[in-house]
């Protein structure tokens, strides 16, 4: 239908009735919107025609590229059965066999899979099954009614995953609304900026950690973290060692670790999951965003038999986890899903992108040592976040008011790359297929936008 509409008339309809996500949209009356016709592979092309290369995997949901034919074709096939029945009751083939193999892949111990819709929905069920959790053991802990998480985090924009994010700018508004919790330090660590070396970093973080868990563990139902990398605040990279240090704390302090992998699951960091890393089971894992490899909206929330085991009990005990959405296991999503997860076998994913991930921190480490105004730079598989600034050595910050991570991203449009900024952080996290010369690409791109933009060359 829209073939037929005119760009201009995308563009003119677009900013008289769209409301866009975490948009300022006084600011985006003034500016170009980028309209999506359709994508091929890593790269998006415009209402107009124009090619970009999809730097931000279309907001870290894309693993495989834009119009896979195996995922295209699972979900026609499945459209061609039923695209949708209820959960609630009834089950179906896709949703079974995903469950199974979500298990399979994730770290031993997560038994269980309960579906949502999203990230904020995957972590409002993890929240809740916590929860609920204490107050059905032998016997009821009633005391438990808060959480621990960590500075700067995100965990969506739900009213329970908003409680539990730490991200002021986001939320602080909501601030009335929301439960209480106690925040601990995140082990934020840079190989390019950190005084300190990451075995300190870690410790330092788990030391104040603990501090928290004495003062507070009793009265909460669960510690929440986004291992290996923070996303929203600007993927900030945690020092090696913490996550395993953190579950070593939870199980000495009686504390249920959920581990939110919206973000960083399915392959991202190199690894399938981030917690894979250190060999840590969290109690309970959150995953959505590149579930079904950037497809459909899906999410699920996968538990250990020891938290699913409290939610047994006769009809009239009222034990049942009561929570739910309409779309609950769609088969269309999960058809994407296993789809995604075979595309992974067939094309050894995590082996094909190490090329690649060489290639970024290569580009990574020449960008730090020739241009100072480059502040920082996080990264860890295909994900990097990278800070800039006035000046790295006099040690001048821009003002958020100056927009110039957005100013870098729309000059680097017009060199065929897009991504989305997060404040004064440039955000790179392109989808695992992309090959070693699409990161040259990307960065080439990137040294002419920030010489046009920063130094006015």
């Amino acid at each position: 239908m829209t073939k037929s509409i005119d760009p201009t008339t995308l563009v003119a309809w677009d900013q008289q009735y769209v409301w866009h996500p975490f948009t300022q949209m006084q600011d985006y009356a003034n500016e170009p919107p980028l309209i999506v016709e359709r994508g091929e592979g890593a790269y998006l092309y415009d209402a107009e025609g124009r090619k970009y290369f999809d730097g931000n995997s279309s907001l870290w949901v894309n693993l495989h590229g834009h119009a896979r034919p195996e995922i295209n074709q699972a979900m026609h096939d499945q459209a061609q059965r039923i695209a949708h029945s209820t959960l609630l009751g009834p089950s179906n083939a896709p949703a079974i066999e995903l469950a199974k193999r979500l298990v399979d892949a994730t770290p031993e111990g997560l038994s269980k899979v309960f579906y949502s819709d999203n990230g904020s929905t995957s972590v409002e069920v993890a929240l809740k099954m916590a929860f609920q959790s204490w107050r059905q053991t032998k016997t009821p802990d009633m005391e438990r009614c808060s959480f621990i998480t960590f500075e700067e985090a995100y965990h969506g924009d739900t009213i329970g995953s908003v409680s539990v994010g730490g991200m002021d700018l986001f939320h602080g508004i909501f601030g009335p609304l929301l439960f209480k919790t106690y925040r601990a330090p995140y082990p934020v660590y840079s190989k390019y900026a950190n005084p300190e070396g990451p075995q300190a970093v870690c410790q330092q973080a788990l030391d104040a950690c603990e501090a928290v868990l004495k003062a507070h563990a009793a009265k909460c139902a669960a510690v929440i973290i986004e291992p290996v990398v923070q996303g929203a605040s600007g993927i900030r990279t945690q020092a090696p060692g913490f996550l395993k240090g953190l579950r070593a704390l939870c199980d000495q302090y009686n504390i249920l670790l959920i581990c939110d992998e919206v973000f960083v699951g399915f392959g991202r960091t190199g690894k399938m999951f981030g917690c894979q890393h250190e060999g840590v089971t969290p109690d309970l894992l959150c995953l959505a965003k590149g579930i079904t490899g950037g497809y459909l909206p899906l999410a699920a929330t996968l538990a250990t038999d020891a938290i699913y085991e409290k939610f047994l009990g006769g009809y009239s005990e009222f034990k049942t986890f009561f929570h739910g959405h309409s779309y609950t296991g769609n088969q269309m999503g999960c058809a994407a899903a296993l789809a995604s997860l075979d595309l992974f076998e067939k094309d050894n994913s995590l082996e094909a992108m190490q090329p690649s991930v060489e290639r970024l921190q290569t580009r990574l480490d020449r960008l730090y040592g020739a241009n100072d105004h480059i502040a920082d730079i996080h990264s860890i598989g295909l994900i990097a976040g990278i800070d800039i600034a006035q000046s790295r050595a006099k040690n001048m910050a821009y003002a958020i008011e100056q927009k110039m991570g957005a100013q870098v991203c729309f000059a680097m449009r017009k060199r065929g790359v897009w991504l989305r900024p997060l404040g004064n952080t440039l955000v790179v996290i392109p989808p695992l297929i992309t090959q070693p010369h699409e990161i040259d690409f990307l960065f080439d791109a990137l040294d002419g936008s920030l010489a046009e933009v920063l130094e006015g060359e």
